[in-house]
């Protein structure tokens, strides 16, 4: 056997490297096509293994009819698998470029580790921030605070993660436009598709309205939707008022919370504003003109500054 490898060598001549090339190619395709399949099957296995589970056929019926537990299974595996398969691309990249150039040309490999040290002090000192986008991305997937699928503030983007790559994230936002976010830059992560959100609506009530009268008819309003088939899935629980929240010289703020499912806080917060003014409608209330008004954050408002000030 070894002879007639000899003698395909000889035969060969000096196409030998060039046939070693492709070779090396196309067993690395072959060897990442494989080993693409494998991550595939893995992440193919557990999110069947949970929606069989879970008796649903659909993934995003884990949404309604499984706990929060396993949406985050699907969502984390998927996302551990989308970094494996950018890993694997890039090892096998560099493998096989390093090991074509070394067939091709072995001087140059032996002349490259003699400058070595000034190459390798050069590429570390520009490769910093490529290994923190590397190291930063990859523990945010292991300790779980980003998959795809999930509805994130990053500071730099805030939107629906779309994909987590070995270096960056890309997040689409709520007006479709795709930010790319390198996983370095990342200092701090809200995630909106975790456990729960919680909607909240701040209602300025004029002093000339009985501030008890508008507190039963927003406590209706929030029992009324919790009891809506439609939105029991996404209300898990009823809405509250906490009370009077803040003052201002033109009205007193109340403010209605309620915990809602991942992601559907925006809607809930519609939904109760859209209930509120057609409750408030029936009942003869009017609102303060917003312009009297100016809401400052979660915590409360702010008067507007008048002329005279």
């Amino acid at each position: 056997m070894q002879e007639f490898f000899d003698n395909v060598i000889a035969a060969l001549g000096p196409f030998w490297p060039l046939v070693q090339v492709i070779l090396i190619i196309v067993g690395a395709w072959v060897a990442h096509w494989l080993l693409q399949q494998l991550i595939k099957r893995f992440v193919r296995q557990i999110v069947e293994g949970v929606k069989r589970k879970r008796g649903v056929d659909d993934t995003q019926m884990l949404a309604i009819r499984s706990p929060l537990e396993s949406v985050r299974t699907v969502q984390r595996t998927r996302t551990i698998g989308q970094v494996l398969s950018n890993i694997l691309t890039v090892v096998i990249v560099i493998i096989v470029v390093l090991w074509c150039i070394g067939v091709i040309s072995p001087s140059f490999l032996q002349s490259l580790t003699v400058l070595s040290a000034a190459i390798g002090a050069g590429l570390g000192f520009g490769a910093q921030k490529i290994v923190g986008d590397v190291l930063n991305g990859m523990f945010m997937v292991i300790e779980d605070q980003i998959g795809v699928g999930d509805d994130v503030d990053m500071e730099y983007a805030i939107g629906t993660v779309e994909a987590v790559g070995i270096r960056v994230t890309q997040v689409r936002d709520v007006y479709g436009q795709l930010w790319y976010v390198r996983n370095g830059e990342i200092q701090r992560v809200g995630n909106y598709s975790q456990g729960w959100n919680r909607a909240i609506i701040d209602l300025p009530v004029p002093y000339s309205e009985d501030r008890e009268r508008v507190q039963r008819v927003i406590e209706q309003v929030g029992s009324d939707m919790y009891e809506d088939i439609d939105w029991m899935m996404k209300l898990l629980e009823k809405p509250s008022v906490w009370g009077l929240q803040t003052l201002s010289a033109d009205a007193v703020i109340m403010r209605l919370a309620v915990k809602t499912s991942p992601g559907e806080r925006w809607s809930v917060e519609r939904e109760l504003r859209a209930r509120i003014q057609d409750a408030l409608k029936a009942e003869n209330i009017a609102l303060p003109p917003m312009n009297l008004v100016r809401f400052d954050g979660p915590n409360g408002i702010e008067p507007r500054p008048t002329e005279e000030d």
